[in-house]
């Protein structure tokens, strides 16, 4: 009789705490977005991108031909150095420190303007994508919705929760609808 005063209250115990964690899988919905997937595949992504990469190259392109203009003087400094006067090549040397100094600069300086206006885009894209995540998450009445491409502690999901493609195609469809900014 003890035995069965002490076993039966364990068991109604346990199936509240079953039926509680089945109750709450039931109420919590997650949803997993791949960001980056979305930025990548993304019409407006695919744009910034391109962007980025324009930008980048006009910024190579730059700093190799003030690398080239320092090139030709030192060359000039290097056979010059048993034919011209000493104030030639002072002249000269002091005309390389001025080039290395102006392409350095530059080179900072295009770096972190490059960096502020990829920032700028990212975070443009990633306001209008985070709305578009809302609305959907409160369409599908998902009360979670977690990133796979921050650093997550995400191991696996099931590929029903993931919204990823549907909000590129939404985020695609609002640009196009959306009238072009003249410049």
């Amino acid at each position: 009789m003890n035995r069965v005063r002490t076993i039966v209250p364990l068991v109604i115990l346990f199936i509240l705490v079953v039926a509680g964690v089945s109750y709450a899988q039931q109420a919590s919905k997650l949803g997993i977005i791949n960001s980056q997937k979305a930025f990548e595949t993304s019409v407006e992504g695919r744009k910034i991108l391109g962007q980025m990469q324009d930008r980048e190259n006009k910024i190579k392109a730059d700093i190799q031909k003030l690398d080239d203009s320092i090139r030709l003087l030192e060359n000039k400094l290097s056979t010059g150095r048993l034919t011209m006067t000493n104030e030639a090549l002072l002249g000269i040397q002091a005309d390389i420190d001025k080039k290395t100094t102006e392409r350095k600069r530059y080179e900072e300086d295009a770096a972190r303007e490059a960096q502020q206006f990829s920032g700028n885009l990212v975070q443009k894209l990633r306001n209008e994508m985070v709305s578009i995540i809302d609305n959907l998450a409160k369409e599908r009445g998902l009360e979670l919705v977690l990133d796979l491409s921050a650093q997550s502690s995400v191991v696996t999901f099931s590929p029903t929760i993931d919204i990823t493609d549907e909000v590129i195609r939404r985020y695609d469809q609002s640009k196009a609808a959306t009238p072009p900014v003249k410049k």
